[in-house]
This record gives C-alpha cells, sequence and structure tokens, in this order.
C-alpha cells in the first residue's frame, strides 16, 4: 500500500494535488470529453484495485489499518454505478482470454478486483455488486479462510495501536524507542514499520511479528470481528453467482521473499485448495503485497509453471492492449480519501490522477 501521513484527528487525507485537479476536471464537464479523446489515442485495460470496502464513522476508534480502506459502502456504491454508466466492466478472465488470442479489448474496458478476502468483501461489496449487474474477481489468502486469523500486516498495526507497553524494541529494524502516546504518532510508526518490515525475509517477517506479539501483550488469538476473513460458504455463495475467485497465496507471504520450495507450495497448495473447495479452475492470482519487491522473474516464472493464466501486480498504471504482459499485470488503486470527482477523473486520466507506485513499499 502506498503510505500517506494523516490529519490531526485520523478521520481525513488531504486530496493533494491530485484530488483537486480531479475535481476540477470533474466539476468543468470535461471528462467526458478528455475520455473520448484518450480513446482515441490508447487502448489500455483499466484494474482497479480494492482492498475494504467499509464505513469507518471515526478513524480515531479504528484499530487496523486504515490504508487498507478503499471506499465506504456509499463510495464504493457511487464508483460502481460510474463504471456501469461510462466504461465497460469485464471479467479478467474473459480479460485474459482476449489476451491470450492477441486481441484488443473494447474502448474503456476496466476490471475490478479485491485483495485479501476480508469479509466486507461479502457483506458489502458484493451485494452491490450483484445489484449491479457487475463482475468483479476476489483475491484470497486460502490459509486465512474460515480461520478468522486477521493478516499478519493488519495485526501489526493493531498492536502498535492497542498495546499498553511503553516502549519498542525490533532490533531486527534497528528500533528501539519509546511508543507515542498519541494515536496518530501509533498510526504513523505502525506505517513506518510496516514499510521496512517488507524488505525482510519472509521467515524473519513471520519471527518478527510473532515476538513482537509477546513482548506487546498483544496475541494474534481467534478472531476480531473488525478483521476478518470471509469462509468458504461465502465464496462458494459468491463463486456460484459468478463471481471470480483467484489466489492471493496460502499465507499472504511475499513471494519473492520466500525460498523456492516455499514459493512453489505457496502457488501451488492456494491454486489446490480453491479448486477442490469451489470447483473449476483457478489460474487467476494477485501477488500478495505486489510491489516491485514482491515478485519478480523468478516469481513470475514459478507463477507460470504453476499453470495460472495470469497474475497481477500492485504497481500503480494501466495495461496496453493487446498485450503480452500477462504475469505483470498493473493495476489503479482504490483509496478511502477519493471524491467521486477524483475517482473519475483518475479512470478518465490514470497517468495523471492514480497514486504513483513507491519503489518497495505497496
Amino acid at each position: 500500500m502506498v503510505n500517506r501521513t494523516e490529519e490531526n484527528d485520523e478521520r481525513v487525507h488531504s486530496p493533494g494535488i491530485r484530488g483537486r485537479l480531479g475535481e476540477f476536471c470533474h466539476n468543468s464537464g470535461l471528462l467526458h470529453v478528455l475520455q473520448r479523446m484518450r480513446a482515441w489515442k490508447y487502448r489500455d485495460l483499466r484494474i482497479l484495485a480494492y482492498h475494504r470496502v467499509v464505513t469507518v464513522t471515526d478513524a480515531r476508534t479504528f484499530d487496523f489499518d486504515l490504508d487498507l480502506v478503499s471506499a465506504s459502502a456509499e463510495q464504493f456504491r457511487e464508483q460502481m454505478l460510474l463504471l456501469k454508466q461510462r466504461f465497460v466492466p469485464m471479467r479478467l478472465g474473459d480479460v485474459v482470454t482476449a489476451m491470450e488470442a492477441g486481441q484488443g479489448l473494447p474502448a474503456g474496458a476496466v476490471v475490478v478486483t479485491f485483495d485479501d478476502g476480508y469479509d466486507d468483501n461479502y457483506h458489502v461489496a458484493y451485494p452491490i455488486l450483484r445489484e449491479l449487474g457487475l463482475p468483479a474477481t476476489f483475491f484470497v489468502s486460502t490459509g486465512h479462510v474460515d480461520s478468522g486469523r486477521p493478516y499478519d500486516y493488519d495485526w501489526l498495526v493493531h498492536m502498535v495501536l492497542r498495546t499498553t507497553a511503553s516502549r519498542l524494541h525490533i532490533p531486527e529494524l534497528g528500533l528501539d524507542l519509546p511508543l507515542p502516546e498519541e494515536r496518530i504518532g501509533r498510526r504513523q510508526l505502525a506505517g513506518e514499520i510496516l514499510n521496512r518490515l517488507k524488505a525482510l525475509q519472509a521467515v524473519i517477517q513471520s519471527a518478527l511479528l510473532a515476538r513482537l506479539a509477546a513482548d506487546l501483550d498483544v496475541p494474534m488469538t481467534g478472531a476480531h470481528p473488525a478483521c476478518q476473513p470471509m469462509s468458504w460458504d461465502q465464496l462458494r455463495e459468491m463463486h456460484a453467482a459468478g463471481f471470480e475467485i483467484g489466489s492471493h497465496g496460502v499465507n499472504h507471504r511475499m513471494l519473492a521473499k520466500l525460498p523456492q520450495s516455499e514459493l512453489e507450495s505457496e502457488l501451488r497448495d492456494s491454486k489446490a485448495t480453491l479448486e477442490r473447495a469451489l470447483g473449476g479452475a483457478a489460474t487467476l492470482i494477485s501477488y500478495p503485497v505486489g510491489g516491485d519487491a514482491a515478485f519478480d522473474e523468478r516469481v513470475v516464472q514459478a507463477t507460470i509453471a504453476a499453470v495460472y493464466r495470469a497474475g497481477c501486480s500492485y504497481i500503480s498504471g494501466t495495461n496496453p492492449m493487446p498485450s503480452a504482459n500477462r504475469y505483470a499485470l498493473y493495476r489503479l488503486p482504490v483509496e478511502r480519501e477519493m471524491s467521486a470527482g477524483w475517482f473519475a477523473s483518475m479512470l478518465t486520466l490514470p497517468e495523471l490522477m492514480s497514486y504513483p507506485t513507491v519503489s518497495r513499499i505497496t
């Protein structure tokens, strides 16, 4: 995820230059003209990347990673209505079929994707998509499904926010400092730790997080109602309704940080679990974390060998069509501070209005 500094009340991010420019373009009525002009020059695929769709009424009482909240229920409905009215929503599998055949796509082709598999995807996003008749692909970490177990990176933020400890000691990152008393300071510190943590090998990450849970006395035990994955019954219902369910690994581990045997196991086992639980072939994957430190040529080759048809990154951008780059597809991250005008402008002029990917941070 792209980390940003929160305002003092933790509730609203500043829209910045992109947000203000997006609102201007939207309010000026120029977007329809700009969309037609851009479609004349470019024929590319936009893939939207969501994580959580949840309404956070007061961020000061939300004890998990706010950067994983892509939209509120109201925002998401408004965004999907825009897609239905002005663009061409497509299934990712259909897009990949066109790629394999060397074919182009309709102007305005857009794919909606979700990473991780939070249960608000089922309770909030799925009913809206079904009501509007829009396709989407949900990438889930199979080791978390039905477990109630929070995702490690989200739990790190939770630990830093909730601990009563006064000091933080993480020798692997060279950190030994007092914990801020204010929540905003703790949230900023948690974001910095996350960014540095992702540079470590996967086995070191896991050991560090387990030890930190003990040191901070915030054990990861069982389900938390504000941060839990979907169940297999929920995924079966969504799959039966026509939604694509893809792999996000088994344990949401950064694949490029794994030794070869564990990398192959994550790819193979998540695929087999999905196929056994849902029926049919599971051929789509989103690389966990997904930035340029999370996957590389070794991961791509292992993905191909595991008989996946395409892989999504979390690197910001669009995909020229026709394209042979099926195993490093770019996406456009959707963030909770995006107004309706900014979102519409990002879809119309993604190269100007989307968040750039910061090297080695997603």
